[in-house]
């Protein structure tokens, strides 16, 4: 796992990595409480945070309490707090301010390691629990909520004056695959689309056959290029259900950030270019910036 580890003692930051690190741990040991909470933040990685109660310049509860919001924003975190004073009072203000657990300081070797076995067991369960909130049972892709949450987190990141495109897509004449076919074959063709979708960016099944990327920091013209690489992609599947493959074509619609925007906002006039796509001929790909979509999202 990989453990963030913090005291003031650089000694002890040394003594307590000796033990880890022989066992298969990764740790990155710091002096600076705020630097460790800013740390773990933006490091995905980061599984453990062990932390003595007497740092700065953030406190040792502090600390676990804003360690705690990190977890909570559906991410596993096993938070552990450490003194050279164990008593009643310390656990318990340690237990309220979000710590998982609580050892003495310096710990023992042995209760070290079960107790970090203990966290290993939790964080994944949690993992896994996250994976499937998240998750899309057929796809594997990220289902609408958590495309939508993972967009406005891009969404934050890039800025008003940042790069962001959108890419909906929606599998033409999909109810007549099912009505002719099978709901079996209906989801074998969704799971071939889905499986052509590996790409850079934020990827989700919305509902039904439809689809959502973001990419953040691609441009419009970069949306549409891989827009149009993908519409060639769906065109040459072919799907195993009747005496001869199942052909499908899909069709697109292509929108990009612009500044003041929100992410539903640039979802809809994704969606409205994919209607235009849809009603115009499918199997194309159009772009929010056309003269027909403007005129309609106007």
């Amino acid at each position: 796992m990989h453990i963030v580890l913090v005291d003031t003692s650089r000694v002890v930051l040394k003594m307590i990595s000796a033990l880890l690190e022989p066992n298969g741990h990764t740790v990155t040991a710091f002096t600076d409480s705020a630097e460790a909470l800013d740390y773990v933040e933006n490091t995905a990685s980061v599984r453990v945070l062990i932390t003595s109660l007497e740092v700065r310049p953030l406190g040792g509860l502090e600390l676990c309490w804003s360690a705690r919001l990190l977890a909570e924003a559906n991410r596993p975190l096993y938070v552990i707090t450490m003194s050279s004073a164990r008593n009643a009072r310390n656990l318990a203000e340690a237990l309220d301010s979000g710590a998982d657990d609580f050892i003495e300081k310096p710990p023992g070797p042995e209760e070290l390691h079960a107790r970090l076995r203990a966290a290993e067991r939790l964080t994944t369960m949690q993992s896994e629990l996250i994976r499937l909130a998240e998750t899309d049972s057929l796809t594997g892709l990220l289902n609408r909520r958590a495309f939508l949450q993972k967009s406005r987190d891009a969404a934050e990141r890039v800025g008003d004056h940042g790069k962001m495109s959108a890419i909906l897509l929606d599998i033409d004449h999909f109810k007549r695959i099912n009505d002719e076919y099978g709901h079996d074959v209906g989801d074998a063709a969704i799971q071939a689309v889905c499986r052509e979708l590996a790409l850079d960016g934020i990827i989700g099944r919305l509902g039904g056959e439809e689809f959502g990327i973001v990419l953040p920091h691609r441009a419009g013209t970069e949306a549409e290029a891989i827009a149009t690489r993908l519409r060639r992609a769906m065109e040459a599947l072919r799907i195993r259900g009747g005496r001869v493959p199942i052909r499908l074509t899909c069709s697109f619609g292509v929108s990009e950030w612009s500044e003041g925007d929100t992410v539903e906002g640039l979802l809809k006039r994704a969606d409205i270019a994919l209607y235009e796509a849809k009603t115009t001929g499918r199997n194309r790909v159009v772009s929010a910036a056309s003269d027909l979509v403007l005129a309609r999202a106007g």
